[in-house]
């Protein structure tokens, strides 16, 4: 399967995504669709045998609409023409919102003897001439309005409604009867109803819909202002060493290996690799993390980040689309496009919403025509029907409030893969937690070297050596560490041959034809050894929380090593929070049980599972979703891959591998657990801002409908003006959006 988004125009209310998502779908080989409306965004999977981005293209131009392919380098400036053309278009609006709004006004003044019964002489006669009301409502509804009655006749064509075969039913019938008693009135009075024109109302709708798309556009804006402020992170341009000269060049021309000098104060151009000097760099536009971090040579930088005191220089390791601000943005825009299940019940309502307003729109004519016998109200409640019901606001509900919650996210250095996984996250109940590089820094260190057979200087040499040159060979952090301190206790490391590594149990290979095995306890007594001249020293380091690994050379056991992983700071305060949250963790390790326990007790976590080996991390998983609880499992390497695709929600330490990043839906940039608190409580935000809106999205429906079709009219006696159902349904979706744009304030409970 291959996937592409694409950026779709035309599109002016939550029909015409659904639309569109049914044209893309019918296309063979798609297999997955999702259209979000607040994005313009359409995610695409499609089997590249069978279908091909412009055989999807095609359904969308046939369906009435365009889209275009979203440029793969995420950070590439916009294509002028396709700004101007942006531009253009919000110029245009702009003008139509202030002629049409000029014009309303004229026509409402005009019309205030006939809407009010009262004489107003200070208004002039011919203010309310039919013949002038009608000549001005003429541009506003085809010049200003024109979109309305296009889009309609399009959807007609495709046999479809949409909010834009509303709009323009309603204004047209408004004009259309209009045009009646302006040109026939005498014929009116002789059937005993007033001449009533209606043409302000259908000026005064369409200006207020075009107000309220203005503001809507301006509104939608800024959710992706998270985007933005990410992407005016990048440096324009690079100082780059060539041929032993500074030359300045423009970051599009920088390549892979290129040697780059930053000075204090400005922004790091891309991802690289220290070779030169030292400095204290500012992560916290991409990490969140507010404390400026000290880099020296062999460290990694981050392009976009501020270099805040030295100078120094690195060697270019990702450029352009491949560095880590590229792919924070194109992952942001990925769950900003993505849709929440949340959203499938208004995606249902809004599949048949147009069609049933029509029908009852019919059905309210037909009942007040024949109970009244009064064809004004019978149109005034008519039109009011069908302008007021408006499923914009339904389709904006939740795609808003997720394009803002993802962006929060991205700027607390949290990367949330999409919006299924923002709403699951604040379902959870158990948080599962790795304890090597998420519950502990990461980087354990050698604390005890006892060799069996005393302690002669050479002897534990030797052992350290043969040890350190096999572990060499592995990628484990508890392999680094034997090797760190080998190099520090200046032992020449060797070459080991026929290297295996045995998951969850240890590495054996040969140095100078000695088989040398270091591992768990439980490894070494089903290789067949006799550990008991160290079971002592081996519980004494195990009660102490030490990890031990025990060194056997060839049939013999000769030593063990007591290696501590120290807990990060931020540790105890994050599972503290969580647990207030009402949140269950659990540690996972493939430690023994008693070192497990005491690092447990350290952090405060009561359940605790111990020795479980990385083909086994998955089912632990599985066993606690078994209970029928929503699991998160939070990890940081390669072996933590299968259980974070398993678990419900898997969040990946982004200082780990990148494996473990891939198979997660959220990624904690900084490696902070803190993060994960912040994470939950987004989600919690987010979903309950989705309920707020998709609450007055419905309510407004279920209660404007009704009135808009003249239900208080018996008690009150009085009739919803279509003029008001307008303001109503232009400033619904407004409203909905303003409501998405509160989660910008977001700030995490508890954050320092």
């Amino acid at each position: 399967m291959e996937n592409v988004t694409l950026k779709l125009r035309g599109m002016s209310c939550a029909s015409c995504a659904h639309n569109i998502e049914t044209a893309i779908l019918s296309v063979p080989g798609v297999e997955v669709c999702s259209v979000n409306f607040g994005a313009e965004q359409a995610a695409v999977s499609y089997d590249p045998e069978q279908a091909d981005v412009a055989a999807i293209q095609n359904a969308v131009d046939a369906a009435g609409y365009a889209a275009v392919p979203m440029q793969d380098d995420v950070l590439a400036p916009e294509p002028d023409a396709e700004r101007r053309e942006r531009q253009a278009e919000h110029r245009k609006l702009l003008r139509k919102v202030w002629v049409s709004g000029v014009i309303s006004a004229i026509l409402v003044i005009g019309s205030l003897p006939m809407m009010t019964g009262f004489p107003m002489p200070l208004i002039p006669i011919w203010l309310h001439h039919p013949w002038l009301q009608l000549v001005l409502t003429a541009p506003v509804l085809f010049w200003a309005g024109s979109s309305f009655f296009i889009n309609a006749w399009k959807a007609l064509k495709r046999h479809t409604a949409t909010m834009d075969t509303l709009v323009a039913v309603g204004t047209g019938t408004a004009y259309l009867y209009s045009l009646f008693p302006t040109f026939l009135p005498q014929w009116f009075i002789a059937q005993g109803l007033q001449p009533d024109v209606y043409f302000e109302a259908a000026a005064v709708i369409i200006a207020l819909l075009l107000l309220g798309r203005l503001l809507e556009n301006r509104a939608k804006g800024k959710t992706s202002e998270a985007i933005r402020k990410l992407m005016g992170l990048q440096a324009k341009t690079a100082r780059v060493i060539r041929n032993g000269r500074e030359v300045d060049v423009p970051i599009a021309e920088v390549l892979v290996g290129d040697v780059i000098l930053v000075r204090p104060g400005e922004n790091i151009p891309v991802d690289g690799e220290i070779v030169e000097g030292a400095s204290t760099i500012d992560e916290a536009m991409v990490t969140g993390e507010s404390v400026p971090v000290r880099k020296q040579p062999g460290n990694e930088v981050i392009g976009a980040t501020l270099n805040k005191t030295g100078s120094f220089q690195f060697r270019a390791t990702r450029v352009g689309k491949d560095t880590f601000l590229a792919q924070i943005v194109k992952l942001v825009q990925q769950a900003q496009g993505s849709k929440a299940p949340i959203q499938r019940l208004a995606d249902q309502v809004t599949g048949w919403f147009v069609p049933a307003v029509i029908a009852i729109a019919i059905l309210t004519f037909v009942l007040w025509f024949n109970v009244m016998g009064n064809v004004t109200m019978a149109l005034i409640t008519t039109v009011g029907v069908l302008i007021i019901a408006c499923p914009c606001a339904l389709g904006l509900a939740t795609p808003t409030s997720i394009m803002v919650g993802t962006g929060k996210g991205a700027e607390n250095g949290i990367l949330i893969k999409g919006a299924e996984s923002l709403e699951l996250a604040h379902k959870l109940q158990t948080i599962v937690l790795d304890k090597t590089g998420t519950i502990t820094q990461g980087k354990p260190t050698v604390t005890d070297y006892v060799t069996v057979n005393g302690t002669a200087n050479h002897n534990e040499v030797k052992l350290l050596h043969l040890a350190a040159s096999v572990e060499r060979n592995s990628e484990h952090p508890l392999a680094e560490a034997v090797v760190q301190y080998a190099r520090s206790q200046e032992v020449e490391l060797g070459n080991a041959q026929q290297f295996e590594a045995i998951a969850g149990s240890g590495v054996q290979g040969s140095v100078n034809d000695q088989w040398i095995y270091l591992g768990t306890h439980r490894w070494m007594t089903e290789l067949g050894f006799d550990t008991s001249a160290s079971e002592l020293q081996w519980e004494r380091l195990e009660y102490l929380g030490r990890t031990v690994i025990w060194l056997a050379v060839d049939s013999k056991i000769e030593a063990i090593i007591g290696i501590a992983d120290a807990v990060k700071p931020s540790s105890v305060n994050a599972i503290r929070a969580l647990q207030k949250m009402g949140l269950e963790v659990a540690m996972l390790t493939g430690d023994n049980q008693r070192t497990a326990n005491v690092i447990a007790r350290e952090v405060g976590i009561g359940r605790v599972f111990a020795e479980v080996r990385p083909d086994q991390k998955a089912a632990t998983v599985e066993t606690i979703q078994s209970e029928g609880k929503v699991v998160a499992m939070v990890g940081d390497g390669i072996n933590d891959a299968p259980a974070l695709a398993q678990a419900d929600v898997g969040i990946a330490i982004g200082t780990g591998t990148d494996v473990a990043i891939a198979a997660s839906d959220i990624t904690l940039i900084s490696g902070d657990l803190q993060g994960i608190v912040t994470a939950i409580q987004l989600s919690r935000a987010t979903i309950r801002n989705i309920k707020q809106n998709l609450f007055f999205a419905f309510i407004y429906n279920v209660a404007g409908i009704p009135i808009a079709a003249g239900i208080l009219y018996p008690i009150f006696g009085w009739l919803l003006s279509p003029m008001i159902a307008g303001a109503a349904m232009a400033f619904s979706s407004v409203s909905v959006v303003t409501n998405a744009l509160r989660l910008r304030n977001f700030k995490p409970v508890g954050s320092r």
